[in-house]
């Protein structure tokens, strides 16, 4: 029996109601299969911060190192600042535990309408830099309260932290199909993107049998719009890797769908899965939001804890749900997020 500690961050707004879906179908598909889920589920969050004014307890980050793997389901609130949800939550988990690969695959589902016109057919895997980049904490604010008031924020990039992306990316794009597209931006941002084309190119170069393209992220804004069937693998810096994996997601029919994973490759921290999708407060308490996301990301789950039968098998599953039809009203269904996760289990089991 292979026992593996989960530790379950809910989270907010429709997180408590995709968790628990997600939970159920995980369970069903280990069952029977050698494999103990122990969910070790923690009532952290916004909910958690009106309380005791912080996203989580001090040992909070020494608690879940203890266990396998973090399942988060959701982090904002209307009421609490983005400062504090991000930055007292999601942010720290991913840089003390060195998460530094997100990892978001994309793709269409025939019976789910694309936003686009023609339903292109799309499957693409984003891999975003998760620790440096863009979304860096070093900054400030100067003459404050006068007309001259400015903000700083400063972009780090590292030899060390572009390297290590490239080389991962490096490794999808051969698994597929070899080709990998590099998101930049050299024409404008004179320091940073030439820097991170340089790397990413002389990765490509050692380690070989890639096609690599590097790509003005504008343009490959209006690519994934106009032509998503011609990006297979993408590495992209954090900002960029951001908003192209939300763009993507959206033009396949709903972010509902996307998963996400927070990985730290070489296994000496837990890893972190997630939907793409936030806590969306507009629709939280109704069950209508779509789970798939957060399943999808317990499957991406199972395969990083080395059960990739088994997370082949909840794909299976929820495709075969989603093409059917019986889904939630984003994807113009009228099932609830428990009719859609009883349907997916049914499927598993029928399996």
């Amino acid at each position: 029996m292979s026992v593996y500690a989960i530790s379950v961050l809910a989270g907010d707004g429709i997180g408590p109601e995709v968790m628990p879906v997600a939970i159920d179908v995980l369970e069903a598909a280990t069952r029977d299969h050698g494999i103990h889920l122990d969910w070790h589920i923690q009532p952290w969050g916004s909910d958690y911060f009106r309380t005791h004014g912080r996203m989580m307890p001090v040992d909070a980050l020494e608690t879940m190192a203890a266990t396998d793997a973090v399942f988060l389901g959701a982090v904002g609130h209307p009421d609490v600042s983005d400062v504090e949800t991000l930055w007292g939550m999601l942010i720290p988990i991913r840089r003390e535990f060195d998460q530094y690969v997100n990892l978001r695959p994309v793709r269409s589902f025939r019976g789910v309408r694309s936003s686009l016109a023609g339903d292109p057919e799309i499957d693409t895997v984003i891999v975003r830099e998760n620790v440096e980049g863009e979304y860096s904490a070093i900054g400030g604010r100067s003459y404050q309260g006068t007309p001259y008031e400015a903000a700083h924020q400063q972009s780090i990039f590292t030899r060390h932290g572009v390297e290590r992306i490239a080389r991962y990316a490096v490794g999808v794009a051969r698994s597929r199909s070899g080709r990998l597209v590099s998101a930049t931006k050299s024409n404008g941002i004179i320091h940073t993107m030439p820097f991170w084309d340089e790397i990413v190119a002389e990765v490509v170069a050692d380690e070989g049998g890639v096609q690599l393209e590097s790509v003005l992220i504008d343009a490959l804004a209006a690519r994934a719009v106009r032509a998503p069937a011609s990006l297979d693998v993408i590495v992209a810096s954090n900002l960029f890797g951001d908003i192209l994996s939300d763009l993507v997601a959206g033009a396949v029919g709903s972010i509902g769908i996307a998963p996400s994973a927070n990985l730290n490759p070489e296994r000496r921290h837990p890893s972190m899965f997630e939907p793409v999708h936030g806590s969306a407060p507009d629709i939280a308490g109704q069950g209508i939001a779509n789970p798939i996301g957060q399943i999808w990301a317990g499957a991406m789950m199972l395969r990083h804890l080395g059960h990739g039968e088994r997370a082949d098998a909840v794909e299976a599953a929820f495709t075969t749900v989603i093409e059917r039809g019986d889904v939630t009203a984003d994807l113009g269904g009228t099932l609830s997020t428990a009719e859609v996760g009883t349907a997916v289990i049914a499927e598993l089991t029928r399996a």
